[in-house]
């Protein structure tokens, strides 16, 4: 789910033209599926429209997940993991690019300290664009020096780097 947080800049009311096609628009070309939607929909606009300048407003998006990005992306985690010299069980491969790739909760450990938590991909908890931007930040993961290094312990940090683009090449 992607969370976009709006902020209501002025209070300038618009013109009648203007509020005519924000309403034709707003209400015609897109609207709720169902009355229960399109009441929501007329209120949550409702409110926007009422509140004031500096006001904050939260909506939270779930967008349906695409097979096909799915596909290529878990093709690109199993080319990488099958390169790779270092971690022997891809769930812990899987593991182990997520945390690097920063898609993690932080949660208190069992000392007291801060600890990442991988999340989920799965299609029922994880949005397309949240996938997306997964699979941005672990190429780019993949891509430091750090990865590289550690998955090809005994390559130059040249050569690392050739190994990790000759996998990722048709991925980004």
């Amino acid at each position: 789910m992607t969370e976009i947080t709006l902020v209501k800049r002025s209070d300038v009311e618009p013109t009648e033209a203007q509020a005519a096609v924000l309403r034709s628009f707003l209400f015609e070309s897109i609207d709720g599926l169902a009355e229960a939607d399109q009441k929501s929909w007329r209120r949550f606009w409702n409110f926007i429209m009422k509140a004031g300048s500096g006001e904050m407003f939260t909506i939270d998006t779930w967008t349906e997940r695409h097979g096909g990005f799915h596909k290529m992306h878990m093709v690109m985690e199993t080319k990488v993991f099958q390169a790779q010299e270092r971690i022997k069980n891809f769930p812990q491969f899987r593991l182990w690019l997520k945390v690097g790739a920063g898609f993690v909760d932080w949660m208190a450990g069992p000392t007291g300290g801060v600890v990442p938590v991988p999340r989920s991909i799965s299609y029922k908890k994880c949005d397309e664009d949240e996938m997306r931007q997964f699979h941005l930040d672990a190429i780019a993961f993949l891509r430091t020096q750090h990865a590289q290094h550690y998955l090809w312990k005994h390559l130059t940090a040249q050569m690392a780097d050739e190994m990790m683009e000759s996998v990722l090449r048709s991925f980004s």
